[in-house]
């Protein structure tokens, strides 16, 4: 049976996959069975986990019907069968970037966003929402590397979520305390969505590992 590890399910209800989306990439699948996405490679190459190559390129596709199969083949919980969406929590008080980051994404189809004002609402956020990375204005009470970092290292199941701080007028020196104190990447403050994109791929290939 392949190794991979279930997340303990708590307080909210699975995201179950859209049933429009057939076929998954690998790196979908890795972050459904909870792996590292060259696991999901060896998976594919030794036919345990059937799908296709696209033509022309060593990128694969696993076609949903088989990853179901082979989950229930190796008694993997298929309430862990969600979108292969990436959750992203963006906690600013500024509520025309946040809009603008929740609109943009959401239609890539490829994240999952949600939005929090303030460290408290936060805290719910993550309970409710198990964010994969959280982008958070440093400038907010309550949020920093710190307070975050005793947040999450005090929860297990939340040693893996990614940390993404942002602020204006952030110094080198700002910016090399933030990763400190336990930030996984900075951001200054105007960015533009591609930058955000590319932090939180980068962190999610890192998580994947």
């Amino acid at each position: 049976m392949p190794a991979a590890s279930a997340r303990g399910m708590r307080h909210w209800e699975p995201t179950l996959v859209d049933k429009s989306r057939q076929v998954l990439t690998t790196g979908q699948v890795a972050r459904i069975c909870k792996v590292a996405p060259r696991t999901v490679s060896k998976w594919f190459d030794t036919g345990q986990l059937r799908g296709y190559r696209i033509p022309g390129s060593k990128d694969r596709r696993i076609p949903l019907a088989q990853l179901i199969r082979f989950m229930k083949a190796h008694n993997m919980p298929l309430d862990s069968l969600e979108t292969g969406q990436t959750r992203l929590l963006v906690v600013d008080r500024d509520a025309d970037l946040t809009g603008l980051l929740k609109d943009t994404l959401s239609k890539t189809g490829e994240y999952e966003v949600r939005v929090a004002e303030s460290a408290f609402e936060a805290g719910v956020a993550v309970e409710a929402f198990d964010p994969h990375v959280i982008l958070a204005d440093v400038d907010i009470p309550g949020i920093d590397g710190l307070t975050l970092g005793r947040f999450f290292s005090a929860r297990a199941e939340l040693r893996s979520t990614q940390l993404i701080a942002a602020g204006a007028s952030l110094t080198d020196s700002d910016r090399q305390t933030l990763l400190q104190q336990g930030f996984h990447a900075v951001l200054a403050k105007p960015f533009s969505i591609r930058e955000v994109t590319a932090a939180v791929e980068q962190l999610m290939a890192v998580r994947a590992l």
